[in-house]
């Protein structure tokens, strides 16, 4: 059961980081278009800023759960953290650099979720342990 959760945590920060990266990077090209299709929208760092906490706790608990339970490596948490940290820091470097800040960030937390995917499925002691349970 915990390495299912581990495993939909995984899937689903991949997909929220990349979604929101490509959000990010597509809005100014789609908002100017916007009124032309009747709709409004705008660039709110509120929600922004709300995703990306989101996205970090489902990106920490994958971690943790992948980190206490099978490999015991803490390099996916410096990762996340530091994509986290870069993502939310983008206003800093200013208006053009935020598309690359965002893609390294992005990639930076996508990355930490796949390197915890992979020392997962790497694990010896897992395998034997889940044959173990398994009845003769």
């Amino acid at each position: 059961m915990l390495a299912r959760t581990r495993v939909l945590f995984d899937k689903v920060g991949i997909t929220v980081t990349s979604l929101c990266a490509i959000h990010c990077i597509l809005l100014p090209v789609l908002l100017p278009l916007l009124p032309l299709l009747g709709l409004t929208i705008s660039h709110n760092h509120a929600f922004e800023r709300i995703m990306l906490l989101v996205t970090m706790v489902l990106g920490f608990v994958a971690l943790f759960i992948g980190f206490h339970r099978y490999h015991r490596k803490l390099y996916p948490f410096y990762s996340l953290f530091l994509g986290g940290f870069i993502y939310w820091q983008r206003d800093v470097w200013g208006h053009e650099y935020e598309h690359a800040v965002l893609i390294v960030g992005a990639s930076l937390v996508v990355l930490a979720h796949i390197m915890n995917m992979r020392l997962c499925n790497q694990c010896d002691s897992c395998d034997s342990e889940h044959h173990a349970d398994k009845p003769a």
